[in-house]
C-alpha cells in the first residue's frame, strides 16, 4: 500500500506529496455522499503549487550528454551562486561549480529542431540557468549515429546578463561534469492505462500500464545534493 504509484496516503507520501499538498487537495475536492470521480491532474496541481512555494531548487540532468566549452580555460573551475529559491531570498544561495565540461540534458537538444524550439541546437544559443550563454558549434556521433557530445563556445560576457544586440529566450539544467554526483531517479507514471479500471471491460490487470516505473541509473545532479536527506 506504500507503492508511491498508489493513491494512497503512505503512497502519496513516499512519492513526495506534502500534507499541505493534500490538505489543499482536499478543500478543492469538499465532500459529498455521491460517488465522485476527481481527475487525477487536480492532485498534482495541488502538490506542484506547494512545492513551488516551498521547495529549495537544485539542478538535475536525468539523461546526461556531455558538453565541451572548447574555448572555456582548461583547468579553470568557478563557484558560482545560484538562490536557492528564484523568489524567496530567504532561503539563501547555494554554491555550484561550473568548469570547462558539463553535461546537459538530452532532451534539451536537437540536431535537427522543430519550429520555435528554444533549446540548444546546432549553430544556435541557449543559457545555462545562472551561468553563461553558450553555442553548439558541431556535434561527435558514435558508430550507431547517435550524438556523444557536443562541442560548444561559450560567451565570457554573460555571466548574470543578456548579450548585447541579440535575445537568447531558452535556459536549460546543467551540472558540472567533474563535480556531478551520480544519482538513481525514478520517474513514476499512472498506474493504469484508463482512469476507472474498475469499470473497464476485462480484468482490471489488464490495464496495469507497463511503463508506470522508470528506473534511471545514470543521472547526474550538482553536489549540493550530496547531503539531501531521504524522503
Amino acid at each position: 500500500w506504500d507503492d508511491p504509484r498508489m493513491p494512497t496516503l503512505s503512497g502519496l507520501r513516499r512519492r513526495g506529496f506534502t500534507p499541505d499538498s493534500i490538505r489543499d487537495f482536499c478543500r478543492r475536492v469538499g465532500v459529498t455522499k455521491q460517488e465522485n470521480l476527481i481527475e487525477y491532474e487536480l492532485l498534482e496541481y495541488c502538490i506542484r503549487e506547494d512545492l513551488d512555494k516551498h521547495a529549495p531548487r537544485a539542478m538535475a540532468v536525468l539523461n546526461p550528454i556531455k558538453v565541451l566549452i572548447e574555448n572555456y580555460p582548461q583547468d579553470q573551475v568557478e563557484t558560482l551562486k545560484l538562490p536557492n529559491h528564484p523568489q524567496c531570498a530567504e532561503m539563501g544561495q547555494r554554491e555550484v561549480p561550473f568548469s570547462r565540461e558539463i553535461y546537459i540534458d538530452r532532451a534539451d537538444f536537437e540536431e535537427v529542431p522543430p519550429p520555435k524550439y528554444k533549446r540548444l541546437t546546432l549553430a544556435k544559443e541557449v543559457r545555462l540557468r545562472g551561468a553563461y550563454v553558450i553555442r553548439c558549434d558541431r556535434v561527435i556521433k558514435n558508430e550507431q549515429g547517435e550524438v556523444v557530445e557536443l562541442i560548444c563556445t561559450y560567451d565570457p560576457d554573460t555571466l548574470g546578463k543578456n548579450p548585447e544586440g541579440r535575445k537568447v529566450k531558452g535556459v536549460i539544467h546543467w551540472v558540472a561534469a567533474a563535480t556531478a554526483e551520480t544519482a538513481e531517479v525514478r520517474l513514476y507514471d499512472r498506474l493504469f492505462t484508463v482512469p476507472q479500471p474498475d469499470k473497464a471491460e476485462g480484468e482490471y490487470i489488464d490495464y496495469l500500464n507497463p511503463e508506470s516505473l522508470e528506473v534511471l541509473t545514470e543521472a547526474k545532479v550538482e553536489p549540493s545534493l550530496r547531503q539531501s536527506q531521504v524522503g
